[in-house]
């Protein structure tokens, strides 16, 4: 069931979902949270429909908010909130409210949002596109319990990771640290495995991609090693190397969807390691709505902390051989070589006498 409502406001909207629940059978509301989706009309039906596949393990009240641009200052005077009410099918298994607003309402979002919130459940904001840097102090943000940013999406991954780091406040996560939540599990389990001592690690990744840097700032965190980042052409994340006094443990994924565990002394072990999609990654956002110390504790190690550690600690790869160079040298030292090697098999015999 849909209700499209034209200049409207959050009164007639509230009015809409009440009638609209009247009208499918269930006056009764089965949300157990509010979230709240801040984009933009480009990604907007991605990040919606991502929330509707994650609203069947959490039925949720969907606000998704729209901030449309204003091109004339006469548009920009002319203060609209235009609603599209969604219940039922159309909904998934919670109700979608689609706001876009224009005019000076765009800088006023919170004051739009606020009476929409369920009573008593918890607020969640997510941004699947340009986060604010600081979301806790966001009005929109600062409406919620749990604030979801994707740092993968933005235009510089990496800076704003760092960003992040100087800004975060309880309750923030981020869909890039979600993302490598089974390799964390899968590496965990395999040392769990083995009694041994971690001496450095080296996470293999795509270029620019942050959670490559989550993953080596959490290992050198709870391991306390240096940890090395080398680039590959992907997908995402595609090895983790552990050195150990046991012998190295390797997770290589080369496909993005099938693993190979490779732990010294064990047969390799084929695991399911697929790449997961945005209605996964913010179902398990959803999950739990405390504070992740996890992700505080990783992103505040801080990259260049990681940097230091590694240059300084870490093993230097090997360097290739210049063959070229190699054979150079080599016949410059042939000469001597077999005048040595002549010397030794003169004093052969003797030293047969006197074995006997």
């Amino acid at each position: 069931m849909k209700t499209d409502l034209t200049d409207t406001t959050s009164s007639k909207i509230n009015k809409a979902l009440v009638l609209g629940r009247r009208a499918i059978g269930t006056p009764a509301v089965g949300m157990v949270l509010t979230l709240v989706i801040v984009t933009d009309e480009e990604n907007a039906y991605d990040a919606l429909k991502a929330a509707n596949e994650a609203s069947r393990e959490h039925p949720s009240r969907t606000l998704v908010v729209i901030k449309r641009g204003s091109r004339s200052p006469r548009d920009r005077a002319n203060t609209r909130l235009d609603a599209e009410v969604r219940l039922g099918a159309d909904a998934g298994s919670g109700e979608t409210v689609i706001l876009r607003l224009y005019g000076e309402v765009v800088d006023h979002a919170q004051s739009v949002v606020l009476p929409l919130l369920l009573p008593d459940a918890p607020v969640v904001v997510w941004w699947p596109v340009n986060a604010p840097t600081d979301p806790a102090n966001d009005p929109l943000g600062a409406l919620a319990q749990r604030r979801v940013t994707d740092t993968y999406a933005a235009e510089q991954p990496i800076e704003e990771l760092t960003a992040r780091a100087g800004t975060y406040t309880p309750g923030d996560t981020d869909l890039s640290w979600t993302r490598i939540t089974p390799w964390r599990s899968m590496l965990a389990a395999a040392l769990d495995q083995v009694h041994c001592t971690v001496t450095s690690a080296e996470v293999e990744g795509e270029e620019f991609n942050p959670s490559v840097e989550l993953l080596a700032m959490w290992l050198a965190e709870r391991l306390k090693v240096p940890v090395r980042r080398s680039r590959s052409n992907g997908p995402g994340l595609t090895s983790v190397r552990l050195q150990t006094s046991a012998g190295p443990i390797v997770l290589d994924r080369p496909d993005g969807s099938l693993a190979t565990l490779s732990i010294q002394g064990q047969p390799d072990r084929a695991v399911a390691l697929k790449r997961r999609e945005t209605a996964e990654l913010i179902a398990e956002e959803l999950r739990r709505l405390d504070p992740d110390d996890t992700y505080a504790a990783s992103l505040r190690y801080g990259l260049e902390r990681l940097d230091e550690e590694a240059a300084t600690t870490a093993p230097a790869p090997e360097q290739p051989v210049d063959v070229t160079a190699a054979a150079a040298e080599g016949e410059a030292a042939e000469a001597p070589a077999e005048a040595e090697k002549k010397a030794p098999a003169k004093k052969a015999p003797a030293k047969k006498a006197a074995a006997k």
